[in-house]
């Protein structure tokens, strides 16, 4: 498999992520991993019960204390159209201390996982810039340098489709500036 063969293939979508037919959605999660409001609200909600009791199962098991930020997990996706919900926990913003890092690392473990699962599709939500504040145009920017490096830095993988949904114009116009 070449390089560019191996890369996957960056996709905007304006929409919403519980909507998409993916092998895996990427859920920004809270780290009790037991639902909460935005892209995890909506998620627990369209995807059932089912979703909440892998993420039960988590916490009982290796996840005690919850999911550390910049981690990510995979639990059933229930009722969604796709296989997988990988749950990853997005840093808040700080204006004075850079969490880039962390907002990257997020991404990157993310698609570690999907590789694992042996996904080709994963949708993305624009992590950490809702509730948690981080603006975005930085948010996006952070977003694609991360899934391009993870790309190009990760053994070969599954993954051929990495889809940013995006719930709003602003949002869409911030990725597709951050993809070039």
């Amino acid at each position: 498999m070449t390089e560019a063969a191996s890369r996957p293939a960056i996709v905007l979508v304006q929409g919403d992520i519980t909507d998409q037919s993916v092998d895996a959605i990427v859920n920004a999660a809270n780290s009790s991993l037991l639902g909460g409001g935005g892209v995890d609200g909506a998620i627990h909600r369209r995807g059932g019960p089912e979703i909440l009791a892998d993420c039960r199962r988590l916490r009982a098991s290796h996840y005690g204390k919850g999911l550390p930020t910049g981690r990510a997990v995979a639990t059933t996706a229930g009722r969604l159209p796709a296989r997988w919900v990988i749950h990853t926990v997005g840093p808040v913003w700080q204006r004075d201390e850079d969490r880039s890092a962390l907002l990257a690392s997020c991404y990157r473990e993310s698609l570690r996982v999907a590789g694992e699962l042996g996904a080709r599709t994963v949708a993305f939500p624009a992590i950490s810039t809702g509730i948690y504040g981080w603006p975005l145009d930085d948010g996006a920017r952070v977003a694609v340098r991360a899934v391009r490096e993870a790309a190009s830095s990760l053994p070969p993988t599954s993954v051929e489709e990495v889809r940013f949904v995006l719930f709003d114009d602003t949002a869409y116009r911030a990725f597709e500036e951050a993809v070039g």
